[in-house]
């Protein structure tokens, strides 16, 4: 990965990502938020169901779309964070950067948390 990429991985806030439909087998393109830690990028849902998740689940490579400060495509892989207590260290200082920390105990519970390697 180039340095634009790296610093896209920090800085930006949105990305489309491309997963594989677990019934279809046919890709799918989704915008969502992008959060990161200490360089680690995550991905998460608000509480309920999202395809994209459940597509994760089945399949967890998938790629990245960078399109704010940078145009890249970047393969990538998902790993479901299952622990809950670090589940909730991670939500805690990820919400505490979006000023959205009542909303932790209801991500907790409801909602997946993701921590994404980068491949390329």
């Amino acid at each position: 990965m180039d340095d634009a990429a790296r610093q896209a991985l920090e800085t930006d806030r949105l990305v489309d990502i491309t997963t594989t439909g677990r019934k279809s087998g046919k890709p799918h393109r989704k915008e969502v938020r992008l959060r990161q830690l200490d360089g680690q990028p995550y991905l998460s849902n608000n509480p309920g169901t999202r395809d994209w998740a459940a597509n994760l689940f089945a399949n967890p490579e998938f790629t990245y779309h960078l399109k704010e400060s940078v145009q890249r495509d970047l393969r990538a892989r998902a790993t479901l964070v299952r622990d809950v207590d670090e589940k909730r260290a991670l939500l805690t200082r990820i919400l505490a950067k979006e000023d959205a920390l009542d909303t932790v105990e209801a991500r907790v519970a409801g909602s997946h948390l993701f921590r994404i390697e980068v491949l390329d």
